[in-house]
């Protein structure tokens, strides 16, 4: 039995070790083993357990006079705790922490901005709109056709063709 216990801690500090080294690549080919809705099966999940069930094996086994029952029953309640605290210490605040900085142009209309640079009657110039915590710049021509000097705030009315058509903000 031990040395299914070394076998498993091994495998599970090698696969640590590869997983740091080519991550990007490893993650893209485990992308496709998580369950949906079972976020508790996931590979880091799992590996850990499973590392953490070898390493308190070959402990139990060295340090302890157990017998061979108790011993897989200590690593296995160990091995749970492992992947327990994997789970709640990486998964779920990772999960909790994917934020896309992208935003849809749709999303700008009715937002409020500053012109950056001067907006002629017909023509382009350019506005600075704040999204969330930072900001944004782009091109945009007046809806009504007046002219918007740098520094004015303005209202987005439209988006079209990825322009924003805005207009002075009476304030």
């Amino acid at each position: 039995m031990e040395t299914i216990f070394w076998w498993l801690l091994a495998g599970g500090a090698i696969f640590t070790v590869v997983s740091v080294l080519i991550g990007d690549v490893l993650g893209g080919w485990l992308d496709g083993l998580e369950l949906p809705g079972l976020d508790w099966f996931r590979p880091v999940v799992l590996l850990g357990a499973m590392t953490a069930f070898g390493g308190a094996g070959v402990l139990l086994t060295k340090y302890t006079g157990l017998s061979t029952g108790w011993v897989v029953a200590f690593a296995l309640a160990i091995a749970f705790v492992i992947g327990v605290l994997v789970f709640f210490a990486f998964i779920k605040p990772m999960a909790n922490s994917e934020v896309s900085s992208g935003f849809s142009m749709g999303e700008l209309t009715g937002r409020i901005g500053e012109v950056t640079v001067p907006v002629p009657e017909v023509g382009y110039g350019e506005v600075m709109i704040r999204l969330g915590a930072g900001n944004t710049i782009h091109t945009a021509s007046s809806f009504d056709h007046k002219p918007l000097a740098a520094g004015t705030r303005i209202v987005v009315v439209e988006v079209a063709e990825g322009v924003v058509r805005v207009a002075y903000l009476d304030t």
